[in-house]
């Protein structure tokens, strides 16, 4: 981000040789156009057969986290639509990167596909010296939302507002320390430290579950998370909801402000969750996907059941359109990182 305290500033090589080597057979003319034009069938009719047997989605967090729960709900969904089950495989742990990997190295083949989030898609390129996976090279399929995010605090600390959570660092300092899955979010702490003279610590979690059970038990009493993380524990009381990186409120809590109400400051950026495939998965598979997730998401009952209702924005965009916002969002996540001084790992 430019600031979260200022506001941002505006398998066909085969098929190829086997076209060739038709062509240099002496046969009469009229059959080799036949011939090739059978070739040139061949992958609408892969697609039009595929999905002939279960499909593995690779999720990079633990059971139980936003992006888990939604892709459990949208593989019920899909099985129906596609006639084959959708396994979840749950990947969590080295910033998102083992899972990632794992979808990098599946074959392309559509029956292993990935939810990710934008860290190992755009962000952890500059943060780790070397990856063992190529970050531009998986295929994309849909960005499938944006998460509206909280941040929240037990509400043992007994404070309401941004300003309160300051002013209780600064008088206890070392004492406080916060769980998110976001790197903006890092950030965000990180200058709120910097800037205001707050000390709040980060602690690393595999996922949303695991950092609500440690918010609840007081172990680390604040987190930048997913709302629908946090919804039921708010809803009941027992932490308290300071504000939301949204541009506007969320109709779940109207009365939890902004980040922008809040701090009178912008931030530059959104958490999401895309679909991916392994590098050189068939474009008409991916196309199928997406066009079968879109139909899915357009149903009232699923969008407001798994989106609205789970705090998320659906976006559900072409293989193609995802394709730019990855090439526009690692533009930014390079900018994010230069200006946060953060160095590769």
């Amino acid at each position: 981000m430019l600031s979260i305290l200022e506001k941002p500033r505006g398998h066909g090589r085969l098929l190829v040789r086997s076209r060739a080597a038709l062509a240099s057979l002496v046969v009469p003319s009229l059959v080799v156009p036949s011939l090739a034009g059978l070739l040139c069938g061949l992958p609408s009719a892969g697609a039009q057969d595929y999905p002939s047997r279960p499909i593995r989605v690779i999720t990079v967090t633990s059971a139980g986290g936003t992006s888990d729960i939604f892709m459990r709900a949208l593989a019920d969904e899909m099985h129906k639509g596609l006639g084959q089950p959708i396994v979840i495989e749950n990947r969590p742990g080295g910033a998102f990167n083992i899972g990632a990997r794992a979808c990098a190295e599946a074959a392309p083949d559509g029956y292993t596909i990935c939810i990710l989030p934008g860290e190992p898609i755009v962000f952890n390129q500059f943060l780790f010296k070397s990856l063992a996976f190529d970050p531009a090279a998986f295929e994309p399929i849909t960005q499938l939302f944006t998460i509206v995010q909280a941040l929240v605090v037990s509400k043992a600390l007994n404070v309401d507002t941004m300003q309160g959570l300051i002013a209780l660092s600064k008088a206890k300092p070392g004492t406080l320390n916060y769980s998110t899955g976001s790197v903006p979010f890092g950030v965000f702490f990180d200058r709120v430290n910097r800037e205001v003279g707050a000390d709040i610590v980060r602690v690393p979690f595999r996922g949303g579950g695991e950092a609500v059970n440690a918010l609840m038990t007081g172990a680390t009493p604040v987190g930048f998370l997913g709302l629908s993380n946090v919804r039921g524990q708010m809803e009941a009381g027992l932490v308290t909801g300071l504000m939301v990186d949204s541009d506007r409120r969320s109709p779940l809590f109207p009365d939890m402000p902004t980040i922008p109400e809040a701090t009178s400051r912008e931030y530059a950026s959104r958490s999401y969750f895309g679909l991916v495939a392994p590098p050189g998965t068939p474009k008409p598979i991916t196309a199928k996907l997406q066009a079968e997730i879109a139909r899915i998401a357009a149903q009232p009952d699923f969008l407001k059941k798994n989106f609205i209702e789970r705090g998320l924005d659906p976006v559900t965009s072409t293989p193609e359109a995802f394709a730019r916002f990855i090439q526009q969002d690692r533009a930014l996540a390079a900018r994010i990182v230069k200006e946060a001084g953060l160095e590769p790992q």
